[in-house]
């Protein structure tokens, strides 16, 4: 398409165990629009709208493993009973209708505490070290059994999520949340197998890829969200060096992860303090692995406050993206937050409708659209 600032990201996707139409994912974002977490017509009708409007793959909310404390929130969607995954078939099967694809995102919140979900919970919550981060303390540490029956229900819901028409399932790897917990050194103190070293701490999610692995077959694509930040700490860091990061990434590339959704909280900063390749790059240099870059695309505003004029910084902020996907940094991009406010974002920055897109504001999060 002539004149196409994001005509690079609309050409298919090849992969080992995935091909897509195009390189645009909706990154998985939690709404609390489940009653009694069974997700219904009106969550099937707005993935399905993402996919009418070109999104090569989805990749739904978080939701809750089969483990009794893997959520509190009753509006968050489950991967086990036959109600909910009644309800996820409908959802794989409208996004099918409109040529999409969709992983489930696999998740455990493990020691973040959850607002909306965790309050009345506190004492139940289970992690690595009972620890959200350095000296904040929540809930309690996993014994070993414990941990094997863990392996089991991420399995268990990946063979749901297969069984469900999925094409793939996403495990929630990142911010804190209960791999994650296993795999930062600031949440994590054991002093058995799964702790002590940056590979030891890498088992337990290891381990998960491995049984999904077993239960859903070798074509079965796994995604593996991760990052350095966490919830409870915006500086946290994995890997200070490459060197380390490549310790975290081949035990998990030898169990079986095919693509890693490398979590950042802005695309463009460097992941090191010498080059300027962000996480998604070294990701991808280090593991051989596809990756998917996230944070702020095509966003005016950060977290915290404006990043300058609406038209002209979404213009700057895609010429970016594009500038790092063209020199290989990266494979797919996932879109979050502005696929919520503009379900057709890919059709408006194809025209370079800049100024037509309104900003993201937390009250599009009201209602599901």
């Amino acid at each position: 398409m002539p004149g196409n600032p994001i005509a690079g990201l609309l050409t298919p996707f090849h992969s080992a165990n995935l091909d897509l139409a195009n390189r645009v994912v909706m990154a998985p974002m939690t709404r609390y629009f489940s009653p009694d977490r069974v997700p219904g017509e009106d969550v099937a009708a707005y993935y399905a709208r993402r996919a009418e409007h070109g999104v090569g793959l989805v990749i739904t909310e978080g939701a809750f493993i089969p483990h009794p404390a893997a959520g509190f929130a009753e509006t968050i969607p489950a991967l086990y009973g036959e109600e909910a995954m009644a309800g996820w078939r409908k959802v794989t099967q409208a996004v099918h209708n409109h040529g999409g694809k969709i992983a489930a995102q696999l998740w455990h919140i493990g020691s973040q505490f959850l607002p909306g979900g965790s309050e009345g919970h506190e004492d139940e919550h289970v992690s690595a070290s009972g620890l959200a981060g350095p000296g904040q303390t929540l809930g309690k540490a996993l014994a070993l059994a414990e941990i094997d029956v863990l392996i089991d229900a991420y399995a268990t819901a990946a063979l749901n999520s297969k069984n469900a028409g999925f094409d793939g399932i996403e495990l929630h790897g990142a911010h804190g949340y209960l791999i994650d917990g296993f795999f930062w050194a600031g949440s994590n103190q054991r002093t058995d197998e799964y702790g002590g070293s940056l590979t030891a701490r890498t088992r337990f999610g290891a381990d998960v890829v491995r049984e999904c692995r077993a239960r859903c077959g070798s074509d079965f694509p796994i995604i593996l969200r991760y990052s350095q930040w966490k919830n409870a700490d915006y500086d946290a860091r994995l890997a200070e060096t490459p060197q380390e990061l490549e310790a975290l990434l081949a035990p998990l590339v030898d169990a079986g992860v095919d693509i890693f959704d490398c979590s950042t909280r802005r695309f463009w900063e460097p992941a090191f303090a010498d080059g300027d390749m962000g996480l998604a790059g070294w990701t991808k240099k280090l593991s051989g692995k596809p990756v998917i870059t996230v944070g702020s695309v095509g966003l005016t505003t950060d977290l915290f406050g404006s990043l300058g004029d609406q038209g002209a910084h979404v213009a700057s902020n895609i010429a970016q993206l594009m500038a790092m996907f063209e020199r290989g940094d990266f494979d797919l991009v996932a879109v979050g937050r502005m696929l919520i406010t503009h379900p057709d974002w890919i059709e408006k920055v194809s025209r370079g409708e800049h100024d037509n897109l309104a900003p993201f504001s937390k009250d599009h999060l009201a209602t599901l659209v």
